[in-house]
């Protein structure tokens, strides 16, 4: 046993040895492995997010843009509806809209966040054996982009009625984040801080770096947006697109939308059974921009059984729809108000108008007698006669203030931004 005696070793001799494993990382608890899973999440992020914000700034030119709608890295951009051309042109998409044509978007200051958390979470992951208090603060911070996805995430669904697939990136993104730097904190080493105070004055670093970040993405943004000067497309914009030559309601075709007191008379041009004319009120609405107009409705169905300037029925069944609404005035609001909320259904049915006015008749009584009928017919086309007399371009929605047009382009991102100062509202 004697040749053996040379490598037993004593219990002195155990906790150095132990000790020496720890030095060189051993016995370190592996904080670098949630470390390294929450900085793929914040690059992750931070594609999503740039993702995102360079379909946004694609559309700044005011007009239409492919746009990059799925999880899936390097997907091929698309034009046509998606979830996220729904999201991006909500009001909801961006800050500052009714100071800067589209606004600062929101997922450009998300990118600004991921960033600056890539950057501490990959420093810490690099240098090692992190203390609890540093990923303690870095947790804290992992707070605002998963609440900013809840709070976000919520107002898609209850607001807009869309999801983005980027924006689920984003959400899924955050939320690994979180978990993978809870997970970290608890792998940390429970070190104090080096001076009295040194808590403080990390956390204080820290949110001034975080802010900082934010900061220099949305001064960058703002400097690199197109200057307002004249002969610029945003000036052309405020100044409207076409005025109305004839706008009296001599034959009474108008249908009242709203009064609001001391409101700016307009007039919007719209097919009771157009998505784009939804979609657009539901952006006004959302603005608040509606409280500032008293809206009169010129309808434009966008139907040939009534309509001779159109060959092919891109909305069936809006002949009829207008006709209800012509047929009882003080009705028309709760009318157009039903069409847009069965809009998809009311369009599938369009093609048997006889099954369409006998929905219409049942749902408003009051249009029974008058529904079908040559005075019913008249109407409408007196409506049709009054775009033809201001030569008015064969499309919906349009929207007139003050008898002056506002342009196709600014009825989405630029429309908090034009419309406010079209309306005065501009300092």
């Amino acid at each position: 046993m004697a040749k053996w005696d040379a490598f037993e070793l004593n219990e002195e001799d155990e906790r150095e040895t132990l000790a020496d494993y720890e030095d060189i990382g051993y016995a370190r608890k592996p904080a670098r492995i949630p470390l390294a899973i929450a900085f793929l999440a914040a690059i992750a992020g931070i594609s999503f997010a740039a993702t995102s914000t360079a379909d946004f700034v694609a559309h700044l030119d005011r007009q239409v843009h492919a746009m990059h709608c799925s999880v899936v890295p390097g997907a091929q951009a698309s034009l046509g509806e998606s979830g996220c051309r729904t999201v991006m042109l909500s009001p909801y998409s961006s800050w500052f809209r009714d100071q800067y044509w589209g606004g600062i978007p929101i997922s450009l200051l998300a990118m600004a966040v991921f960033a600056f958390l890539a950057y501490r979470i990959g420093h810490l992951t690099w240098r090692g054996r992190p203390a609890r208090i540093e990923t303690g603060l870095i947790l804290l911070a992992t707070v605002l982009p998963v609440v900013m996805s809840v709070v976000y995430g919520q107002l898609a669904m209850s607001k807009v009625g869309e999801m983005c697939d980027v924006c689920i990136g984003i959400y899924w993104s955050s939320g690994i984040l979180f978990i993978s730097m809870l997970v970290a904190v608890f792998m940390s080493e429970g070190q104090a801080a080096v001076v009295p105070g040194g808590g403080v004055r990390r956390f204080a670093v820290g949110l001034l770096e975080g802010a900082s970040f934010v900061a220099v993405a949305g001064l960058i943004y703002v400097s690199a947006m197109p200057v307002v000067t004249a002969g610029n497309a945003a000036v052309k914009g405020t100044a409207g697109c076409g005025v109305l030559t004839q706008p009296e309601d001599k034959n009474r075709i108008m249908i009242d939308l709203s009064t609001h007191s001391g409101g700016t008379p307009s007039i919007e041009i719209l097919d009771p059974l157009c998505p784009a004319c939804r979609a657009f009120d539901e952006r006004l609405v959302a603005s608040g921009l509606h409280k500032k107009l008293s809206q009169k409705a010129v309808l434009f169905p966008l139907d040939p059984k009534c309509n001779w300037m159109v060959k092919e029925s891109l909305h069936p069944g809006a002949c009829a729809v207008s006709e209800a609404m012509l047929c009882a005035p003080g009705e028309a609001k709760r009318i157009l108000g039903w069409a847009f909320e069965k809009q998809e259904a009311l369009l599938k049915l369009g093609t048997d108008d006889k099954k369409l006015r006998s929905l219409i008749k049942s749902t408003f009584p009051g249009v029974k007698d008058c529904l079908g009928t040559a005075v019913a017919r008249n109407k409408v086309v007196r409506s049709l006669r009054w775009a033809v007399a201001n030569a008015l371009p064969v499309m919906t929605p349009q929207l007139f203030v003050g008898g002056k047009r506002l342009c196709d382009e600014d009825t989405d991102l630029g429309l908090e931004y034009t419309l406010t100062r079209m309306l005065g509202g501009a300092q």
